[in-house]
């Protein structure tokens, strides 16, 4: 699962999601979308704009924690083996 740390980038620097907006030009609904974690698509352009603005790094923004189970499956349509049974 892909987190993006908007909120505590955000409450870190005591800024609002309307600060934000305004420091890159993004909309704030799609500020709010990332802030609450709720984005299913994510602009690159914006994501340099907001580490850009923040004095950040990607890693600082975005970090993927395993899946609980794979949704990736092989040519057959078998789940891809966890890392213990490879």
């Amino acid at each position: 699962m892909v987190r993006i740390l908007l909120s505590t980038r955000l409450g870190e620097r005591r800024l609002t999601q309307a600060d934000l907006s305004r420091m890159t030009g993004i909309r704030k609904n799609t500020i709010s979308e990332l802030y609450n974690e709720i984005a299913t698509r994510v602009s690159l352009d914006h994501l340099d704009l907001i580490c850009e603005a923040l004095g950040c790094e990607l890693t600082d923004l975005i970090v993927r924690t395993p899946n609980k189970e794979s949704w990736v499956k092989t040519r057959t349509g078998a789940p891809l083996p966890s890392k213990g049974e490879q």
